[in-house]
């Protein structure tokens, strides 16, 4: 069965490296994959998004709106962003961790995700949100925020990857010295 996860996020926080893995994931099990980035303005702290498609007979990487089986979202207003590309029924993985966009840090505005938060909360039926800062606080890094909400994403069943496949990409493709924290993140169990 066909599986498509849209990535989304803002430069910096380890959207590509994601999508990443689970491609790589869904190549060792023999999948047809395709992804592609949009990474935009990622150094100045702009979107980021990436499309992965994987299964049989997989021939674009673009997803069209309405056909996200599920939404990795490393940033409440960028989840808002990439809904119109969540199916009926799709599922939501959240951080509640906003990031100020230029263009609100310039007008004085008091964006805090919250808002964001309550409008998924209220038009989704599946919407996981993770305290990124309390979890990555109690892992012991902040540069492990991606592969948390990939852990979460896999816990959900939707992926069709399990995490032992995932730990086994992160052994091949993340330098050894980080690879207890990212298990150490894979593992952290989301109340």
């Amino acid at each position: 069965m066909n599986k498509n996860i849209v990535l989304c996020g803002v430069g910096g926080q380890g959207t590509v490296l994601a999508s990443k893995l689970i491609a790589a994931a869904a190549m060792e099990k023999g999948l047809d994959v395709m992804s592609a980035e949009t990474i935009g303005m990622a150094q100045r702290g702009g979107s980021v998004f990436s499309h992965v498609r994987m299964g049989d007979n997989i021939f674009t990487p673009m997803i069209a709106y309405k056909e996200a089986d599920i939404i990795i979202a490393f940033e409440p207003a960028e989840a808002v962003r990439m809904l119109p590309y969540l199916k009926d029924g799709g599922k939501m993985i959240v951080s509640s961790r906003p990031v100020m966009p230029t263009t609100a840090s310039l007008s004085d505005s008091n964006y805090n995700g919250s808002e964001m938060i309550e409008y998924l909360k209220k038009v989704l039926d599946e919407v996981v949100v993770i305290d990124t800062n309390k979890a990555c606080e109690e892992i012991g890094s902040t540069k492990v925020m991606n592969v948390l909400l990939l852990g979460a994403a896999v816990k959900t069943g939707v992926l069709g990857i399990t995490l032992d496949e995932i730990k086994d990409i992160v052994k091949k493709k993340v330098p050894e010295k980080f690879h207890e924290i990212n298990f150490k993140a894979l593992d952290y169990e989301i109340n």
